[in-house]
């Protein structure tokens, strides 16, 4: 719990120190931050392979603990866990093809600057 309150408070001032930085600039025209997206999209990727790859050795190891107390149900865990572990990596792959759909579309915007 103190870890994470120590990682929030250090991200709010990382975050505040860039919001002080700013000062009084002019109004200008909105510039075009497409180069955010692709970085974002990438950050994006990152997490949900990071997180996913997490949730899958919560679920592998819950099913190794299940069947070490109770060897006689080994099939019906090793399908159970199959299935969710499947579906924890769908949504990693939806995430990788939406990369690259999104992608697609920002390139050519940013080649024509």
């Amino acid at each position: 719990m103190r870890t994470k309150a120590l990682a929030a408070s250090a991200l709010v001032m990382l975050m505040s120190g860039v919001a002080f930085a700013a000062g009084e600039t002019p109004v200008q025209a909105a510039p075009d931050h497409k180069y955010l997206w692709g970085f974002a999209m990438g950050l994006g990727l990152a997490f949900a392979a990071g997180m996913a790859a997490f949730s899958q050795s919560r679920a592998i190891a819950a099913s190794v603990e299940s069947v070490a107390r109770q060897p006689e149900a080994g099939g019906r865990l090793q399908t159970m866990m199959l299935i969710g572990v499947v579906f924890i990596e769908t949504l990693v792959i939806f995430t990788w093809v939406l990369f690259f759909l999104w992608g697609g579309q920002l390139l050519p915007a940013a080649a024509a600057h």
